[in-house]
C-alpha cells in the first residue's frame, strides 16, 4: 500500500469520527446515521487499523 493511500485512508478515519462527534454534540444532524454512530466510529478503527503499518 503506497503512502498516499495509507494517508487517505486515515483521513477518511478522521473525518468519519468528526462526523460521529459532531453528531454526538447535535451539531450536525443527519437522520440516516444518528442511530450508526457507534458503527461509525467502528469502522473509523478499522480502517485506521489497516493503513497503519
Amino acid at each position: 500500500m503506497s503512502n498516499k493511500t495509507r494517508s487517505v485512508l486515515k483521513g477518511l478515519a478522521v473525518l468519519l469520527v468528526l462526523l460521529a462527534v459532531m453528531m454526538q454534540m447535535q451539531w450536525i444532524v443527519i437522520p440516516a446515521l444518528v442511530a450508526y454512530k457507534f458503527w461509525l466510529v467502528v469502522i473509523a478503527f478499522g480502517v485506521l487499523l489497516i493503513s497503519s503499518r
